[in-house]
């Protein structure tokens, strides 16, 4: 952490602390690769959902009791989920990727799988999956707005086609147009394909439509929706381009004036905020702070105000023991908008290996919550936010 000036940390002294408690959902997850939120049952409430190692489940909001969408779905692990209402009926649309084997960059067969799942009258019950186009590798996928509604299922794999220790290929990411039949062909197309070792993307809303944010070897890529097709925006690649980013979020330092969170490389040690300094306010003029140099292997992130503050504050987690021995999650509080010191928090330590992490405010209190799985800890929780209660 930054040192704090002694009028500084007065001033911090006095600030609102953050205050999570603990509840645990699940602690027979075998691996708990991801994690989605989304109104599953129709009844106003967002539900957990999650890609686990051989089964792709959901949590009911309340009782929070778990049931199966769909079992055995290829030869090899899940990996991903997707879930957003994009029809406006109140209930979510679910995407969900698996036969995860990152090894295997050729063989269609062998590696990749995407498929939607049509939701039966009672989504408690079995799903029944339809099987899509696919790359090998398929890793992470997202739905995204591209126009007034109008939305796509944006997949992303980790490599691109026969690619040896990320080098080859570019990365094929596609994007997928649902029919109002989900069993007729899908329309997709190649949005990009000129990065490697892409492995996690964000979605962001800017205006009409949403953006795409990929992070990967080189640093990373925008795209937005006009005229038709996705579009790279201004180039970002600057952002990252020395280490790449395993993981990225999108937030904001204060109104109009963008944040991004990442860890540096992939599977990486490195917490970095990008911050538009100096008067600036877009991302391609920010500055890069490492927050954090004590993880090993981060694999969650996510940013949003968990203080009401007005502007994001940063939560980061890891799933191997680092230096110190731990494994957990914190919390990142910026003292100004322009993150010039900052303090952590401890929102779990020693009982969550992150694997994955959201947020979302689960109970209506108007506050963001944090729901993780942990792979060695083989466990799902939410951290209530209690902040000022």
């Amino acid at each position: 952490m930054n040192a704090l000036p002694i009028g500084i940390a007065l001033l911090c002294a006095f600030q609102q602390e953050p205050s999570f408690e603990q509840q645990l959902i699940d602690d027979k997850v075998s691996i708990g690769y991801g994690i989605a939120i989304g109104d599953v049952d129709g009844d106003g409430k967002p539900d957990i959902l999650l890609a686990d190692k051989k089964a792709f489940v959901w949590y009911r909001n309340g009782d929070w009791k778990k049931f199966v969408m769909v079992e055995n779905l290829t030869e090899h692990d899940n990996v991903c989920i997707a879930a957003r209402d994009i029809d406006g009926d109140g209930k979510v649309e679910v995407a969900v990727g698996a036969q995860w084997n990152p090894g295997e960059t050729a063989d269609t067969t062998q590696s990749g799988s995407v498929h939607y799942l049509i939701r039966p009258d009672d989504p408690t019950q079995p799903w029944s999956p339809v099987k899509l186009h696919h790359e090998p590798t398929v890793h992470r996928m997202r739905w995204a707005k591209a126009g007034e509604n109008t939305y796509h299922l944006i997949v992303l794999p980790l490599h691109g086609r026969g690619n040896k220790n990320g080098e080859g290929k570019g990365v094929k990411v596609i994007a997928y147009e649902k029919p109002q039949n989900p069993r007729q062909p899908w329309k997709h197309w190649v949005v990009d394909e000129s990065m490697h070792l892409t492995h996690n993307l964000d979605v962001h809303n800017e205006g009409e439509s949403e953006c795409i944010y990929i992070g990967g070897k080189e640093g990373i890529k925008a795209f937005s929706y006009t005229k038709g097709k996705w579009r790279s925006k201004n180039s970002l690649k600057q952002l990252g381009k020395d280490s790449g980013f395993g993981e990225l979020r999108l937030g904001k330092v204060e109104e109009q004036i963008p944040l991004l969170a990442g860890i540096e490389p992939l599977h990486g040690n490195i917490l970095t905020a990008y911050v538009p300094r100096n008067g600036a306010r877009k991302l391609n003029q920010a500055e890069r702070i490492v927050l954090d140099e004590d993880l090993h292997e981060g694999h969650g992130l996510a940013v949003a105000d968990f203080m009401d503050q007005g502007r994001d504050q940063v939560v980061a987690g890891w799933r191997k023991p680092n230096k110190a021995g731990l494994i957990g999650i914190k919390l990142y509080i910026p003292f100004n908008s322009l993150w010039e010191a900052w303090s952590v928090r401890a929102i779990d330590i020693g009982d969550m290996a992150c694997e994955d992490l959201a947020v979302a405010d689960l109970n209506g209190d108007g506050k963001p919550d944090i729901i993780a799985s942990g792979r060695s800890t083989q466990n799902l929780k939410i951290y209530w936010n209690r902040t000022g209660d």
